[in-house]
């Protein structure tokens, strides 16, 4: 970790031109039981680090207003009291509109040893990761060495999830877009060895098979994984070596990386949980499973987001003017999604690894972001406005600000002009929130290859549906300490209705939020699942 403090001097916005082209504390276990580019001056030499230290900074070129008028002051502003009020002791954010990028650090990497947050600080960016896996895919696709269409087969002979008939017909796009239909929360570790994707591919024939592939959207790392295997097998080297020589070397993503070990000497956010409002460090979030690179394994700097960002909206260029992608293909990966539903916001589908969002206004958004322990990041893009807003934090309270910020209408709104689809909490009667009673139940795979349930209890409460969510697990300790229940974590859950089967979440004082979920439908129209932060829980009514 440098200890480098950036001049006021770097402390800019540059116009770019045309040719730019998922609080209380966590454990490990809890979180993974319930989950499932300018330079910035935040600190001159010589000042103390502090998360309380207020970013300077100014625009130059191609701006509409003052520093002290135009929204990346309000942005300022925004970021500044969420982080003070949710406990985060660092965050970064990169903007792309009109013409102008703006990237910005504040606070500190670490609360006990704290150096400025610059434009060049690595975090954890979560399974923003996917979109760096579908890209390299495209890639192979117009080399001719994948097929989006082909089945998984093809290229990983023995695959196999629990139902054959998934195993033989699931396709690459399918893996892609969380249409696959397997159960998607497996967090196995197999260890640092380049055989780690192999061994985590080998291991998913237990999986079970929730729909049929292509029907039903069920956010799935599992299936990204499976996607990087692929990556594997057709280029001869791992997946992340791929990923460096196809897309991470040809964009000049200098502080983009999979491995600890390649950011030494980099300026690094540590992770820190929330204990009484106060923002703690925790080492034991930061380690990842190298099994799970594909879905969530990069370490990246908001300016690398940035650039990212300028990538996906270009014509498929490096900024040496070496082409990487078609236009065409570009376009393809954010568009004709797969099946729809909801993933904390309403979605048309996804792509190619993107959220396609819909808005009222009509304009797409794609999107993506990611969750780990003390690392909660966003990513969206609103190509038509040429607009797209990055964010990184190192706290788990960065979760609440990443709400505001990209699932709200707040920043939409201010920069791109668009908001959300319109949902406003109604009060369902008794005989219309019979249906959806009942108990939920999800399962997931944790780091030691353990089965966890999740069972939420839904019943009838003044128009709402109130309850709790539980997470079961009968092999951990705390199913011995709780005389073999397996009840190791609960927490309160529920859903106000908008509209016919899609619900805004519900806070522990039964207030909506603006996190959304939906139900799933039978063949037969009665409710068979919950789709809840993108996963299926099934209905269960007796």
């Amino acid at each position: 970790m440098t200890e480098d403090v950036l001049s006021a001097e770097s402390d800019t916005v540059r116009c770019a031109s045309s040719e730019d082209g998922g609080a209380t504390g966590w454990s490990r276990r809890g979180f993974l039981g319930a989950a499932a580019a300018v330079g910035c001056a935040t600190v001159s030499p010589g000042q103390t680090a502090t998360a309380a230290t207020a970013p300077q900074s100014t625009v130059q070129g191609g701006g509409t207003g003052t520093a002290d008028t135009s929204p990346f002051s309000a942005l300022d502003a925004k970021i500044q009291a969420s982080m003070r009020t949710y406990a985060i002791p660092g965050a970064a954010v990169g903007v792309l509109w009109e013409g102008q990028e703006y990237v910005k650090g504040y606070g500190v990497t670490n609360v006990d040893h704290p150096v400025p947050v610059d434009g060049d600080t690595v975090f954890r960016v979560g399974s923003t990761t996917k979109t760096f896996t579908g890209t390299t895919i495209m890639r192979l696709v117009e080399r001719g060495d994948v097929d989006l269409d082909a089945p998984v087969r093809r290229y990983l002979a023995g695959f196999a999830v629990a139902d054959p008939y998934a195993s033989a017909q699931v396709t690459v796009r399918q893996l892609l877009n969380h249409s696959a239909g397997w159960l998607g929360d497996d967090y196995q570790d197999f260890g640092p060895g380049d055989d780690a994707l192999a061994r985590f591919v080998a291991s998913m024939a237990r999986l079970p098979q929730l729909t049929p592939p292509g029907e039903v959207f069920a956010y799935n790392n599992a299936a990204l994984c499976v996607a990087g295997r692929i990556i594997e097998a057709v280029t001869g080297t791992t997946y992340e070596a791929a990923v460096r020589e196809l897309v991470i070397d040809p964009l000049g993503l200098g502080h983009s990386r999979f491995s600890s070990d390649e950011i030494v000497g980099f300026n690094v956010a540590a992770s820190h949980d929330v204990v009484d409002g106060k923002a703690v460090l925790d080492p034991s979030f930061w380690p990842q499973p190298r099994s799970l690179a594909p879905t969530g394994g990069l370490v990246s700097s908001v300016r690398d987001q940035l650039n990212w960002a300028r990538f996906h909206l270009g014509d498929g260029t490096a900024p040496d003017g070496t082409r990487l992608l078609s236009e065409q293909s570009l376009e393809q990966m954010r568009s004709n999604p797969g099946p729809g539903g909801t993933l904390v916001v309403e979605l048309d589908g996804m792509g190619i690894t993107w959220m396609l969002r819909p808005t009222a206004q009509g304009p797409r958004i794609v999107q993506h972001g990611g969750t780990w322990p003390g690392q909660i990041s966003g990513f969206l893009m609103v190509p038509s406005r040429g607009f797209a807003l990055a964010l990184l934090t190192n706290s788990q309270g960065g979760t609440v600000l990443r709400d505001e910020l990209f699932t709200d209408d707040w920043a939409l709104n201010l920069f791109a002009g668009v908001t959300n689809l319109p949902a406003t909490a109604r009060s369902f009667s008794n005989p219309q929130l019979a249906p959806y009673e009942g108990s939920y139940i999800a399962q997931r795979i944790n780091e030691k290859g353990a089965m966890e349930d999740t069972v939420i209890t839904l019943t009838r409460h003044n128009g709402q549906l109130r309850g709790t969510q539980t997470v079961q697990d009968p092999s951990s300790e705390a199913a011995a300490e709780e005389e073999d229940t397996g009840q190791s974590q609960s927490s309160d859950v529920g859903a106000a209705f908008y509209r016919t089967d899609f619900a805004l979440d519900l806070d522990p004082d039964g207030r909506p939020i603006g996190t959304r979920s939906n139900f799933v439908r039978g063949p037969d129209g009665k409710v068979l699942w919950w789709r809840n932060h993108g996963r299926l829980h099934r209905h269960r009514t007796d």
